[in-house]
Order: C-alpha cells, then structure tokens, then sequence
C-alpha cells in the first residue's frame, strides 16, 4: 500500500467526521444562505480546526461564493478544499540539515510518542544514508534511556547516554563532541517530556540549547515539537506555549490515524504559522512521513 492511501486509511476517523458530513450538507439541491454558512463553520469547529480558522475559512467561503456567482451548494465542497489547500500551501517541510553535524532537538509533553518518533525519524535519515547519532538527553526516566537503546539498536543508531538522574546538558555536551569526532551527519537529541507550565523544566530546556549553541554556533539546526493529534485544539495550545519557550520549528504530528481530530493541522498553520513537518500514521516503523500538504488535502476529501 502506497503512503497516500495509508494516509487517506489514516484519516478516516477525521473524514467521516467531518469532511463527509460536509458532503450530506451542501447536497440534495441546499440553498448557500446564512444557516448553511453557519452549520459548515460548527463541522470546522468539531474537526478541530480552531474557531478563529474556522470563522475565516467561512468567511473566505463567502467571498468566493459571492465572487464567483455561485449558486449550486454541492460547490461548495471543492471550493473549502481549494481555502483549506491554501492555508496549507506554503509548508517548508523539508529538515535543515545543513550543519555538520546538523543537530536536531525533540520535545514535547509526555505521552506523545516523542521518542517513538525520534527512532523512526533515524530511521528515514539512515535510510536517505546518512550517518545518524542518538543523544538520551531524557534522563529522568530509566525506562526513556532503555527505550531510545532499543530505538538505537533497531534503526543501527549509537546512543550517547550517561546514568537516570544525570544533568541533560552534560548528555549533550557530550554528544555534540562525539557526532563531531565521529563525524555524524545528524545528532538528534531525545528530551524529557515537559509541561510548558513547569518553569524549572523549561529552564533545563534552556541550558541544553546554550551548551548546544555554544558547542555548535547556529545550532540547533531543528526544534521538533512532538504533538498527539488525537489531543486537538489542547496541540495548538501547547505548540503555543513551547513556540514561545523554545523556539520550535516544525512539528511532527502523531496518532493522526487514531482521530477524528485531523483538522487540527489546518489550525496549526493557520494561527501558528509553524511547519507539520511530519505526521505519523501508525505503529510501523516507516509510518513516520514528511507532510505534504497537497496529499493531506486530498486523501482528507477523497471519497
């Protein structure tokens, strides 16, 4: 099965949830009045796509609806599918890794899946043939270090790792001169999962890029801001808060084929302006995969 129809299998929950029931609405000979604009604006809004985005969508629906003289309800569809392409249309999903080595750091909240994504993150770059080291930078839990080791051993990664407890700066510290001495091409750097309202761990946050920046001018190259789809508008507020703190520069968007809530991408966009780099679509290894925004849009419309 090729990615986009794992992608469109994916989305199933979020199309039946939504973008079908936009179907049932504007067909059967509907009149385009104020009732109809507002029950499209509600089926945005239970997608997840945010209230802001969903009024604007509604509001751009108007304007071509008016523009363009149309009449027929059953239009409608592929007009919200060209807005919702547009929002989307200037991802950058492609990584930065122009450093040598280039350094990605992953975070996120914990139960996102964060060091999941991470190994099948290695996984694609090992398989484009690049020489890829793990950092356990997450050395709160024992169990997050043993997991980035299985990760490490599955995908054929090194792990640069130090004791549960260990201060993450030194991690790091350590692993930025180990992927220059052995001349890696991308270190990726696993964080512990953190509540964007714990100041002290924010903090840490803050030292691990200082030792990264100093060790490393320019770097990090990429922030990866972990978010579980199936959380919804609780994504866009957490991509809020770590955007704030951290400086993230993509996100890579997990359990995607888990949830009704699949709209949240198109909010995530729309009020944050920060890349979907990735979207993950199952458990398997290689279900990890560069976001394309055209592809999303079509499997999410496709019958």
């Amino acid at each position: 099965m090729g990615f986009f129809s794992r992608l469109k299998e994916g989305l199933t929950k979020t199309r039946q949830g939504f973008f079908n029931k936009i179907e049932n609405l504007v067909s059967g000979g509907k009149k385009i009045d104020e009732e109809l604009y507002d029950e499209i604006e509600e089926l945005l809004i239970q997608a997840d796509v945010g209230v802001t985005t969903a009024m604007e969508l509604v509001e751009n629906l108007r304007k071509a609806v008016k523009e363009r003289r149309i009449e027929d309800a059953s239009e409608l569809k592929n007009v919200l599918k060209e807005l919702i392409k547009e929002i989307l249309r200037d991802e950058k999903s492609a990584l930065n890794l122009g450093g040598k080595p280039a350094i990605l750091v992953v975070i996120g909240v914990n139960g996102v899946g964060k060091t999941t994504t991470l190994g099948k993150l290695a996984h694609n770059l090992k398989q484009e043939g690049r020489k890829v080291l793990l950092a356990a930078g997450d050395t709160f839990r024992a169990a997050a270090i043993d997991q980035l080791e299985i990760w490490g051993k599955r995908v054929g990664c090194d792990v640069i790792k130090h004791k549960e407890g260990a201060d993450p700066a030194a991690v790091v510290y350590d692993a930025v001169q180990a992927a220059k001495a052995r001349e890696s091409d991308v270190l990726i750097i696993d964080t512990a999962g953190r509540l964007h309202t714990k100041t002290n761990l924010m903090e840490e946050l803050k030292k691990v890029f200082r030792v990264i920046s100093r060790e490393m001018p320019g770097a990090p190259h990429e922030v990866l801001l972990v978010l579980d789809a199936a959380t919804g508008q609780n994504a866009i507020s957490q991509a809020k808060l770590f955007a704030e703190a951290a400086g993230v520069t993509g996100i890579a968007l997990t359990k995607l084929d888990g949830t009704a809530k699949g709209g949240v991408v198109i909010g995530i966009k729309a009020e944050l302006d920060i890349p979907v780099k990735f979207v993950g679509i199952g458990e398997k290894i290689d279900d990890l995969k560069e976001f394309n925004p055209a592809e999303f849009v079509d499997a999410l419309f496709e019958d």
